[in-house]
């Protein structure tokens, strides 16, 4: 069965950066489209980023362009995010999610079948 893992969640002071890692498994990582969610205590998840199935096109919520960036490595399975210039307000559980067909839409649209279990980012003021 497909499953996903993150990592590299953990306590950052404003300004500062984090790397986050999914690893995939399950299916051929390289056909689907792969995302990161986030959900703040009390709010509803959001999306972040995504990346189509071949890295050739990343899409970014407005609130982190310039900060943030999705990066794939279809040979090792895993898509990255790496943070910059953090914000308390980019305080939340991260979440990989990845696409439900293949060569399917990335973006906040996009139709996505599988999660992981998230990885807490907090972020001091």
């Amino acid at each position: 069965q497909v499953q996903l893992v993150e990592s590299g969640g953990g306590l950052v002071q404003t300004g500062g950066s984090l790397r986050l890692s999914c690893v995939a498994s399950g299916r051929t990582f390289s056909l689907y489209a792969m995302g990161w969610f986030r959900q703040g205590a009390g709010k509803e998840r959001q999306f972040v980023a995504a990346i189509t199935w071949d890295g050739g096109r990343t899409h970014y919520a407005d609130s982190v362009k310039g900060r943030f960036t999705i990066s794939r490595d279809n040979a090792k399975s895993t898509v990255d995010l790496q943070m910059n210039s953090l914000k308390p307000e980019d305080t939340a559980v991260y979440y990989c999610a990845q696409g439900r067909i293949p060569y399917g839409r990335a973006g906040p649209d996009g139709d996505y079948a599988y999660w992981g279990q998230g990885t807490q980012v907090s972020v001091s003021a």
